[in-house]
């Protein structure tokens, strides 16, 4: 691991907010970090307000995405709303369907196959809303770069409104409207909304022209927040807000869907990461192993008892995946070692019977062993199709922007994408991304990086510390976990290794003498060493909760230690 102090932040900023709030000078640097400077900006960071959301009409097109949604509901049109089959996709689905209803029951929801239909909008789905008559399709979660298809419909009389996310390509698809921040000349201020975001924007564009307020769409939050979390989109400006208020409402369980899903977990309050890690993964699943509408019909389920048949057999899903999972990854390491590319830069497998639902999580395990930008292929009809990850710091969006003659198609982020190609095309494409990654990565980005907000005694931390740092929350891109460092610390002499083949390390430190705090170390096992005997040490953590047994009590969360 790379351990990388940030840049201390302006001291005499950091006094003047440490003033202003009447905190402690670590508590306001962690502030200053984060682009909170003074008492104004500060309240607005602990306490997001519904108030500072933009105004939906401030987007691109978003006049004509109401207009021609109140002319279809007027005139009694079917309206058919589309979404990919992530939880991005499927929560922007459940979102938009479940508004649509309460101004008219003309409104049914569609999510491709990811295995006969594959990413973004198709052919099929077109054919199948001329088939039953539709006339307007809202797509979500995906469309920008669909010019053939939104043009293929059209030539069968039906509209499109896309809300998307993602890049546009260098044309836009002629639809009625599309709603998109990241698009060039739009003017909204805020260009990190996810799929489910850009829809909550449209729902709040036509809740205003009915005379509603950002307070009657409080319900639908729940899903905003998920697709937040899920999509690893930055927690700053409105999606600070929305994950904030979102969040709130998952832990009221409203929502039938998420009530039979927390059930299971046994977990009274679920944080953001808890979202991500336990109800995104489940909602996921159905697209993987089955298909997402299964995850639309949990999500827009009224009824409790239906709602846990329905999170049930996601669950059976989910245990299919992390099996399924498990196995390929075993497969695509031993392919990496057998071909002997264990000292490239890059790591592209394939096979062709790989589950497909699967690649992007075996692409990420993948990282956890050789941490460079990854591709994981199988066999998807007549093509190959791949997910893609990268490594912090590495555009691979671009990567294979760099490559595209050997690509049929591809789309995504910075950090994750997905392609196609013809299987003749497979080793000339793999050259080529080998290639063009050893061009344009430093090489430093080959490690992986721990980014230390600032140095700390342990003396600064009790309960007041942990009280301001717990309303830091919600976490994620843009503002991540508050990570320290502290150096001289000692164990008090009970280090040990725990869990399952002694992976995990746990010991009690100390810094100098007074303070103890219980430490676990997950996946630290094998640094046991570095701390026995009473050695000096560093480590950086995070600062924790610990529930056991009834009480609370604040731990440290190690990320790793050096002599």
């Amino acid at each position: 691991m790379r351990w990388t102090l940030k840049p201390k932040p302006n001291p005499d900023t950091v006094k003047s907010l440490a003033d202003s709030l009447q905190i402690d000078v670590p508590i306001a640097s962690l502030l200053v970090q984060r682009g909170i400077e003074n008492f104004e900006e500060a309240k607005s960071f602990f306490r997001p307000s519904l108030n500072h959301l933009h105004d939906p009409y401030l987007m691109k097109d978003m006049d004509k995405a109401v207009v021609r949604i109140q002319q279809a509901i007027a005139n009694s049109e079917n309206i058919l709303v589309y979404g990919d089959y992530d939880v991005d996709g499927t929560t922007s689905v459940a979102l938009m369907s479940s508004y649509l209803k309460t101004k008219t029951p003309l409104v049914a929801t569609y999510i491709p196959d990811r295995y006969e239909e594959g990413y973004g909008v198709s052919y099929q789905g077109i054919d199948f809303a001329e088939d039953n008559d539709f006339s307007l399709i809202i797509a979500l979660d995906c469309g920008v770069k669909a010019v053939d298809k939104v043009a293929y419909a059209k030539q069968k009389n039906i509209d499109f409104i896309i809300c998307d996310h993602h890049r546009p390509g260098a044309v836009i698809p002629n639809a009625v409207a599309v709603l998109d921040p990241k698009q060039a000349d739009c003017n909204y201020p805020y260009k990190e909304l996810c799929g489910c975001g850009v829809g909550f924007k449209l729902i709040q564009a036509l809740a205003e022209k009915d005379g509603q307020t950002i307070n009657d769409l409080l319900p639908y939050l729940d899903l905003v927040a998920t697709a937040i979390g899920a999509d690893i989109v930055p927690i700053t400006g409105e999606n600070r807000v929305l994950a904030y208020h979102g969040l709130k409402v998952v832990n009221q369980k409203s929502r039938a869907g998420f009530r039979a899903i927390i059930n299971q977990l046994k977990k009274d309050t679920l944080t953001i990461t808890d979202v991500v890690f336990t109800i995104a993964p489940r909602i996921n699943a159905a697209g993987r192993m089955k298909h997402g509408q299964y995850a639309v019909d949990l999500l827009t389920e009224i009824d409790f008892d239906t709602a846990v048949t329905y999170a049930e057999e996601i669950e059976a899903f989910n245990a299919d995946r992390r099996e399924t999972d498990k196995t390929i990854t075993v497969e695509a390491l031993a392919q990496i070692i057998e071909n002997k590319e264990e000292q490239r830069l890059t790591s592209v497998v394939y096979q062709e019977d790989w589950h497909k639902g699967v690649i992007g999580i075996v692409a990420s395990r993948l990282i956890e062993t050789y941490y460079r930008p990854t591709l994981v292929f199988t066999k998807s009809g007549d093509k190959l199709a791949a997910s893609a990850r990268s490594v912090s710091g590495f555009d691979v969006y671009n990567a294979l922007e760099a490559c595209s003659e050997h690509i049929e198609q591809f789309g995504g982020h910075m950090y994750a994408a997905g392609l196609t190609l013809k299987e003749e095309n497979y080793e000339a494409f793999k050259q080529a991304f080998e290639d063009e990654v050893s061009k344009t990565i430093d090489k430093n980005l080959l490690t992986p990086e721990i980014k230390i907000d600032t140095t700390l005694e342990l003396s600064a931390i009790d309960d007041k510390f942990w009280r301001i740092i717990k309303q830091f929350a919600p976490f994620g891109p843009g503002n991540m976990t508050p990570i320290f460092m502290t150096e001289d610390l000692k164990d008090t002499g009970y280090g040990k290794c725990v869990g399952e083949d002694d992976k995990h390390i746990r010991c009690t430190v100390t810094q100098s003498g007074r303070e103890k705090f219980v430490c676990i170390g997950f996946n630290l096992g094998n640094k046991l060493n570095l701390i026995k005997d009473k050695k000096r040490f560093k480590a950086v953590y995070s600062v924790d909760e610990n529930h056991w047994q009834g009480n609370v009590s604040l731990q440290l969360k190690l990320r790793d230690l050096k002599e």
